[in-house]
């Protein structure tokens, strides 16, 4: 079933999933126990992260270095295939980006999900590699998520950009989009923001999934703004649980975004690590319960492959 028509025929609020996979190495019952503990609420679908490869330069004995590139997870289409084998009435819905890979892999990969049965994905740009300042696309690869939205697009209609394909069957995939309540980074300002997220869903993306945030008032502002620049699909708030002192600091680095004075008073006040781990979870609740009193059509928990924290808040609040 597609994300879009779950939002559309649910006639209660739910919660959904961001998983991250376990590392290249590790053992399938890895990705397992980190699913496990949510079915408990019955997911409409889950989402699955992907990470691009990465450049690493390993030293030789002579002093030079060898510049390798590395897939440090599985690939999504392992990932997916081993959730579908271990739960067949789940919904995945696994990211596709733009980076590290040419608009023909982009499609395979895309074309390979549509094999398994795969109906939703995610599609992202991605962000940079490390030591680079800006995101940069592969020499053949797309430079903005509008881009690739237009491509599923077009393999919905059945046009393939690989001319070797005759008669090729269309897909059938909803798309979803990320947006930023607080901006994307990269982004002149807000307005500029939305209106590239107008884009892409201009250029078919049938609902946003918003970046994680800790003020539900940076979301509401948000919304309204949307809808006053034209854009009507659903736009589904996204929550991750600050669960330690130092992420007071880490997250508006790696994230850019705020953190209310109010919480980090509270963090701060702590005493234990377990304390901090409690005041996420307490203020995610808050956010959790405001959101619903306005009459939001869904909650998604980013769990980053750590689901105690996200399971006490469901509990509490659907």
């Amino acid at each position: 079933m597609k994300v879009i028509d779950i939002l559309k025929s649910s006639k209660q609020p739910f919660a959904s999933f961001e998983l991250v996979p376990p590392l290249k190495g590790s053992d399938v019952s890895r990705l397992y126990d980190s699913i496990e503990p949510l079915m408990e609420f019955e997911p409409p679908f889950i989402n699955v992260t992907c990470h691009r490869d990465e450049i690493e330069y390993v030293p030789n004995s002579n002093g030079t270095y060898t510049k390798m590139t590395l897939a440090k997870r599985p690939s999504t289409i392992a990932i997916v295939a081993a959730i579908m084998r271990r739960y067949p009435q789940l919904q995945i819905v696994p990211h596709v980006i733009c980076g590290g890979a040419s608009k023909s892999k982009v499609e395979s990969e895309l074309l390979d999900l549509h094999f398994l049965g795969i109906q939703n994905v995610v599609a992202l740009r991605g962000d940079a590699i490390p030591g680079q300042r800006f995101f940069i696309p592969e020499a053949d690869g797309f430079f903005h998520t509008n881009e690739l939205v237009k491509m599923i697009g077009d393999l919905n209609h059945g046009n393939y950009l690989d001319p070797t394909v005759k008669n090729g069957l269309s897909t059938d995939f909803c798309v979803g989009v990320a947006a930023y309540p607080e901006k994307h980074y990269e982004a002149a300002n807000l307005d500029t923001d939305i209106a590239y997220l107008k884009q892409k869903v201009e250029a078919g993306a049938d609902y946003i999934v918003t970046q994680m945030f800790f003020d539900n008032n940076c979301y509401y502002e948000f919304v309204e703004r949307c809808r006053k620049a034209g854009i009507t699909v659903p736009i589904i708030p996204g929550l991750k649980p600050m669960s330690t002192q130092r992420q007071i600091d880490l997250l508006p680095r790696s994230f850019h975004i705020d953190i209310p004075q109010e919480l980090v008073d509270w963090m701060k006040q702590t005493k234990t690590a377990d304390e901090a781990y409690q005041v996420g979870i307490e203020w995610a609740i808050r956010q959790s319960r405001d959101l619903l009193a306005h009459g939001v059509p869904a909650i998604h928990y980013y769990t980053m492959a750590k689901t105690d924290n996200v399971c006490e808040i469901v509990r509490a609040v659907f």
